[in-house]
């Protein structure tokens, strides 16, 4: 009887036990899973601050220099998650906001450009007018001398006003008559600094038609600077016109540094004038220089290259104009492109100047006027232009402008010119005076055209430097 008292108790205990380990057991097992929770949930924070901070410190700037991001770093278990869009959804938001920010400071700056060039681009024209007007007036060849080399500076920065003009969407604002393209190199040649180491060699008889002339002139003129200025003093650039199969092209070489693999893809995205160019992101100092011609290639229609090495060790660019954009002038034509300016222009003047032009002896003379004019015998233009140019025949190549004559000798020439084109037009004045019965401006019979009472030496020297000076005029 006393044994089977304790046995309600026991089980009483055991139930307990049973009931208290079930307790802790799944006390346990809550605070596990709890803890894998916490650890999950402190991983995708861990993750989401990694991913925020690989967006902040890789893709966002790398969106804003417009280059193409960096991989996404999210962790795998956030792909497809709220978060992962929202941070997707921030990229194209701040992609966008750059892109439109970038393209309103382009415009900005572009419309500053343009409108400053533009008063550049005018107050160039007016020194030009009055500087031509100071050439006509002055025959000293001192001041003539300096002149020249204003008119070349002159020159020079009319072509970059110009450039910068074109790149901010400008046109280039004149418009010549056709012109062959040996005088299109020429013009180009007249407008860059070191126009004296450019060598100029023709193969073909054909012209620009009259549309393409300047963007062609300004297109050369920037690779040609180019050239020169990465080559050294002492080197030559060789630009020569060659006919091809559907046109004709300008290669020009140069015995430079080269370019290496990245720049020449560079180039070659600049020159094709496919993608917008920003000027802001164009170095600093700014290279307009590519931009410029790629806009003008792409406006216009010709082609331009700088991918081959030249003979030289340097770049060969090659300037390719179609047959829409040549064409071939008859004699009756003329010369068919205006230069920019009447003066020859020239940059510094040479170490060893050329000998003066010759001064007409007392032979050349056969008579007088019927105003007193002495009447002068022609002389050969090719032996006169030979000897004044230091030795060059009249055999040499015509295409070839060697450069040689000073600042000094053209200035004496275009002085001699000028006091013989006065002289002439007083001595026409006198005539009419006494004759009543001649015509207001014309000549009185037996009397010589006024410019032939110059120096004959005057006539070749102007036209020799207008040949300097790249495009004439008639």
């Amino acid at each position: 009887m006393t044994d089977s008292v304790p046995s309600p108790v026991f089980w009483c205990l055991v139930a307990a036990t049973i009931v208290l380990a079930a307790l802790l057991i799944r006390v346990a097992l809550t605070a596990s899973a709890r803890r894998r929770t916490i650890a999950e949930l402190e991983a995708a924070v861990e993750a989401r601050d990694t991913g925020l901070r690989h967006m902040v410190e890789a893709r966002l700037p790398l969106l804003e220099q417009a280059r193409p991001p960096a991989p996404k770093a999210l962790d795998p278990r956030l792909e497809g998650t709220s978060y992962a869009l929202s941070v997707h959804l921030i990229e194209e938001t701040f992609a966008g906001a750059v892109s439109r920010a970038r393209v309103r400071a382009d415009q900005s700056a572009k419309a500053a450009l343009k409108g400053a060039m533009r008063a550049l681009q005018g107050l160039a024209h007016e020194q030009q007018l009055s500087i031509s007007d100071m050439q006509e007036r002055h025959d000293h060849p001192d001041v003539l001398g300096g002149l020249l080399e204003i008119d070349h500076a002159n020159a020079q920065f009319g072509r970059r006003a110009q450039a910068i003009a074109v790149l901010c969407g400008s046109w280039p604002g004149r418009q010549r008559a056709a012109s062959p393209l040996v005088d299109v190199a020429r013009g180009a040649k007249s407008r860059i600094r070191d126009y004296r180491r450019v060598q100029v060699h023709a193969q073909v008889e054909t012209a620009v038609v009259s549309r393409a002339v300047e963007p062609v002139v300004l297109a050369v003129a920037e690779l040609l600077d180019n050239a020169a200025r990465h080559s050294q003093p002492n080197t030559t650039v060789e630009v020569n016109i060659q006919p091809a199969h559907n046109g004709a092209c300008i290669v020009i070489d140069d015995a430079g540094v080269g370019m290496n693999d990245q720049e020449i893809q560079q180039a070659s995205r600049w020159l094709e004038g496919q993608t917008a160019v920003d000027i802001n992101r164009l170095g600093d100092p700014p290279q307009f220089g590519f931009p410029v011609i790629g806009v003008l290639a792409e406006r216009y229609g010709f082609r331009v290259s700088v991918d081959t090495r030249s003979p030289y060790g340097g770049v060969r660019a090659v300037l390719f104009l179609p047959k829409a954009l040549l064409t071939h002038l008859t004699p009756d034509d003329g010369v068919g492109v205006v230069r920019e300016v009447r003066g020859p222009s020239a940059a510094a003047p040479s170490p060893a100047p050329a000998a003066s032009a010759p001064a007409p002896s007392a032979a050349d003379i056969v008579g007088s006027t019927a105003g007193g004019l002495p009447k002068r015998r022609r002389r050969d233009a090719a032996a006169t232009d030979a000897g004044a140019s230091g030795g060059v025949t009249a055999g040499s190549d015509e295409s070839t402008d060697t450069g040689g004559r000073s600042v000094h000798e053209t200035a004496s020439r275009m002085g001699a010119f000028a006091r013989g084109t006065r002289s002439g037009r007083a001595a026409v004045q006198r005539v009419n005076g006494h004759d009543a019965n001649t015509a207001a401006g014309s000549v009185p019979a037996g009397t010589e055209d006024p410019t032939d009472t110059t120096d004959t030496a005057a006539p070749e020297a102007l036209h020799g430097d207008d040949q300097d000076k790249g495009i004439t005029q008639r």
